[in-house]
């Protein structure tokens, strides 16, 4: 599946998700509702993979995880946030760099359309 394809997926549950339980829920809720819907649109994850960091060949187990892996090609950052703020993209960048995965989505869920709530990376 190309990634545009797969990503238009993963929003169109982000999307079902939201119209059904709104925002102001904690992001764990979130998680498990689009963990649930990608499950009911056959498209496959890992939920809270871990991330351990590579620096010069040691291998740190720091506790990073990802929220969403998808069809281990997309990683899916969530948040349920008031305010966006930088460091989560970073953040989201940086997972994917550890990863070694190209396409990302950061998606916040306490936004009235979660379209205003959906940020693309590709790096």
């Amino acid at each position: 599946m190309e990634n545009e394809e797969l990503t238009e997926k993963i929003i169109g549950a982000a999307i079902e998700v939201h119209r059904v339980l709104g925002p102001g829920l904690l992001e764990s809720a979130y998680e498990a509702a689009l963990a649930h819907e990608l499950t009911l649109r056959g498209v496959r994850y890992e939920r809270q993979k871990e991330m351990p960091v590579n620096y010069k060949g040691y291998l740190i187990e720091v506790g990073y995880r990802l929220d969403l892996l998808v069809e281990d090609q997309v990683v899916v950052e969530l948040k349920a946030v008031t305010e966006m703020h930088p460091i989560f993209e970073a953040q989201l960048i940086t997972y994917l760099k550890l990863s070694k995965r190209r396409v990302g989505l950061l998606i916040n869920f306490n936004v009235p359309l979660l379209k205003e709530g959906v940020t693309r990376r590709i790096v």
